[in-house]
Order: structure tokens, then sequence, then C-alpha cells
């Protein structure tokens, strides 16, 4: 299967990541037809935008008989609720894909409901991409490029030996699965511009606990840390230059955003927290020392290798 044979998309969740992937096939696809799912008022306007030809709300089995590519950016849990009826009415020629955030869950559940023999084939995926703001209305059609974009492998698994551990293997292979279906999808990620990468499920949820979820909690931790310290003038955020709006800008992430997300990598950010507060205690050990310069200098070059990326 080629890129052009996956001609019908159905997207269930036309929110962000959902509206995102639409308006990024309308503008680096040809003959596409997109359906949208979502509420009745999120549904519509993402048709209004253009995003999508179709919009349904409801029963799903009439958006799915027919779909070449079902793509799934829905919350965790609403996910994980869905997969049955997903696989019980996707077409037997159809790849189905999620977008969420942590993956053990999902790959246990899509395991049991996916054989992928003489059926419907399910590919794990998660796009290291985002705002702050959730829903349509902040959707963009680059909001992938130069991103990557995380596709589950389970011939990866197990992989994660541990938050104490400095060894993280990334693997060699670019491509384990063979599956035309599969294929195609990753070449139309390639066209919107995103960077796929092949990961176990473990191995994800390990990487995205410290590189995405910790530091959304940290930046949490610390906006509650200066509101609960306002005084009647404002300070200290009156003071505040962009340094710290930069600091902050997960802060702005909603709560429903990132529920299912803590909830299903608990142990894993538990563990984080432990070992960044550790973190924290040696660098307040170290303020009267010149030791902190350490701090900064491994600080600094942790900056360079994210810029570089």
């Amino acid at each position: 299967m080629s890129p052009h044979l996956i001609c019908r998309v159905t997207i269930l969740g036309t929110g962000l990541i959902g509206g995102s992937f639409a308006l990024a096939l309308r503008k680096y696809t040809t003959e596409m037809h997109i359906s949208g799912w979502d509420r009745p008022d999120v549904a519509r306007e993402a048709q209004k935008c253009g995003a999508i030809d179709e919009s349904f709300s409801g029963e799903l089995a009439p958006v799915l008989h027919n779909s070449d590519l079902i793509y799934i950016a829905l919350p965790i849990a609403a996910t994980i609720d869905l997969l049955p009826e997903i696989a019980r009415h996707a077409p037997s020629h159809a790849l189905v894909t999620d977008a969420c955030s942590t993956k053990v869950r999902i790959a246990q559940a899509a395991d049991e409901l996916f054989p992928g023999e003489n059926g419907p084939l399910f590919l794990g995926g998660h796009p290291m991409a985002g705002r702050e703001l959730p829903g349509i209305a902040h959707a963009a059609a680059d909001l992938f490029r130069e991103n990557t974009y995380a596709l589950i492998a389970k011939s990866f698994e197990p992989v994660v030996a541990g938050l104490q551990s400095r060894s993280f293997p990334i693997p060699k292979e670019t491509d384990p699965v063979r599956d035309p279906r599969i294929s195609a999808f990753v070449k139309i990620l390639e066209k919107i511009g995103a960077r796929p990468l092949w990961l176990g499920a473990q191995q994800h949820d390990y990487a995205v606990g410290l590189a995405s979820h910790l530091p959304q909690l940290a930046a949490v931790a610390l906006a509650g840390f200066l509101y609960d310290r306002l005084d009647e003038n404002g300070l200290p955020i009156t003071l505040a230059g962009p340094g710290l709006r930069d600091s902050l800008r997960l802060a702005g992430s909603p709560y429903s955003t990132w529920r299912d997300i803590v909830l299903t990598n608990q142990e894993v950010l538990s563990a984080a927290l432990d070992l960044f507060a550790r973190r924290l205690d040696d660098l307040r050990e170290r303020l009267t020392s010149r030791e902190l310069e350490a701090d900064f200098d491994a600080a600094n070059e942790l900056y360079k290798l994210l810029r570089s990326l």
C-alpha cells in the first residue's frame, strides 16, 4: 500500500492534535478525504475551518466502515474505552493508530484487540508536538513539522533499566514493521514534516516521563509556589521578565489534558520526582560554594544539545 492508497482518513477527536493532523494532510497530501468524529460543536468547528470534509458525532460504526486510516486523537482513558468498539467496526484493511501521550496501557489493550492477521492493524504513536492551549482553534498544519513522532514496536521491549540508569538505548532499525499499511503511514508522516522514531512502549513512557511529563509538573509546582506568594502589589510577578514566562509556558496547560497522562505514568513520574527533589537538595547545599558552577555547565551543555536537535 503506497501513501496515495490511504485515501480515506477518519480522525477521532478533532481538537489540537487531531485538527492539526487534518490540516497537515490538507496542506501536504492530495486526494485525501478526511472525516472527523467528536462532540457535535467541536466536529462542526473542525469542518467549518476546513480541516475535515465530513463531521460525525454519536455512533462510531458509520464513521469507520470505509476508512483506510483511523487516527485516534482522544484522551488516554477515552481511547482505551473506545478501542474495543473501534476493533469491531474498523475495516479489515485499515490501519488504526493513536496519538496518546503514554503508550504502555494503550499497547496492552491493543495487543488483545488487534491480532494483526486478516484484520485491522494497530500501531501506537505519539507526536512530540503540542501547545499549552488545547482545541481546534489552536491547531496548525505545521504543528508536527521538524518534531519527533514516536512509533511503537513490540520488538523493542523490554528496554528500560530503571531511572537510576544512564543507559537509554535507541533502536538501530528505522522501520522494524514491514506491513505495507505502516509503511504508507510513515511516508505520510514524513510528508507532513514529522521525524518518525521507533521505540518500545516502556521505553517511550520512560523517556517522555523525564523529558515531557516531569517538566510539566515542575512548571506547575513553580507556578503554584509563586502564585501562593503574590502580595497586594502583584509582587514578585510584577518584576518578572520574559525568562519566567518562557519557564512557565507549560503552566498554561489545563489539568484535563494531563489527568490521564499522570494516571497512566505514575511509576515513572514518582521515581523522577524523587530524583529531581534530590537534585534540588544538592543545589541548595551548593549555594555557598563554587561547586554550583558544575551544575550550570551541565545545564548549558544540555541546552546546547536541545538547540541542535
